[in-house]
């Protein structure tokens, strides 16, 4: 196959990459920037949402729409703008591309979040909960979410992923967390009771190309293990991979001044479950936290 990747150079992007290659298929990445001279006859570079006008986009069989500015600064009034309006801005543009071409593609995998369900110490989130939270993330998802299902007009399937908080080698959210307990000064960050639902960047990509590959999945998908811990039990888990205390608690308020609003992504959480992709038979590489930490961080 050959597959279209918006946002092909960032943390997802580059791990998806490599394992479309190495399974066989060709990869069209559409960047920003001016293309990159090819390292990989398997992989082309073609630029777009630029002064240039539309990208000409050969045929292509699947197209992943990753692209969007970063989560991980200050929420600022501008930069929560920055936030919806690359995300939007991004997908309408793939809009397009599907429109402007003579073969559709069969799928398009657009990046979402589990934000889309907003907080809860209590309750548990499957793609069977049919409404949104109340939050600036789960507004974000909802918009994103509600222009990449325009390209089902088309005739095209259309697979919304929801990433929870992805761990990854030097990127990711596990860098952060990882860092104070390097010091010796780790601990639980709030109460420790909030639900941390993760996901390794392996199960991320596969759980992509899965959705690629599996034409009876549709809609949201949750790409999260299957097993949610609390924010307590994973410092725990992160102590014991990295040998270290788990003893200095982070107060919430302190967490609130440092970050602002973007501190509502350690301090308050949901549990929520990949219910789509365990009745579709997908095999998690990493379903448990000791697990996936150790590969990571040994």
């Amino acid at each position: 196959m050959r597959i279209a990747i918006t946002g092909g150079t960032g943390f997802v992007g580059t791990a998806l990459t490599e394992l479309l290659i190495n399974n066989g298929h060709e990869v069209v990445i559409l960047t920003r920037k001016k293309p990159l001279q090819k390292s990989d006859s398997r992989v082309e570079y073609i630029q777009w949402l630029s002064d240039t006008g539309h990208a000409d986009l050969p045929v292509i069989d699947a197209i992943v729409n990753l692209a969007g500015a970063s989560i991980n600064n200050r929420w600022t009034e501008n930069y929560k703008q920055k936030i919806i309006s690359s995300r939007v801005e991004a997908t309408k543009e793939v809009i397009n591309l599907i429109e402007n071409s003579p073969v559709k593609p069969k799928v398009l995998i657009n990046a979402s979040a589990i934000g889309y369900y907003g907080t809860s110490t209590d309750r548990t989130f499957t793609e069977e909960t049919d409404s949104a939270g109340d939050d600036f993330l789960a507004s974000v998802v909802t918009r994103w979410e509600q222009e990449a299902l325009k390209a089902e007009a088309y005739g095209v399937r259309v697979v919304c992923t929801r990433f929870g908080l992805i761990l990854g080698k030097g990127e990711g959210a596990l860098p952060k967390l990882v860092q104070p307990y390097k010091l010796y000064a780790g601990g639980p960050l709030g109460s420790g009771e909030q639900w941390y639902s993760w996901v390794h960047i392996d199960d991320v990509v596969g759980l992509i190309y899965f959705a690629i590959l599996t034409n009876q999945l549709r809609g949201p998908v949750n790409a999260v293990a299957p097993t949610p811990v609390t924010m307590e039990d994973f410092g725990r888990a992160l102590a014991k991979v990295l040998n270290r205390p788990h003893w200095l608690p982070t107060p919430a308020f302190i967490l609130k001044l440092l970050l602002g609003e973007m501190s509502v992504l350690v301090l308050e959480g949901q549990r929520v479950i990949p219910e789509k992709a365990l009745k579709h038979n997908y095999k998690f590489k990493y379903a448990d936290i000791n697990l996936a930490l150790s590969n990571l961080l040994k």
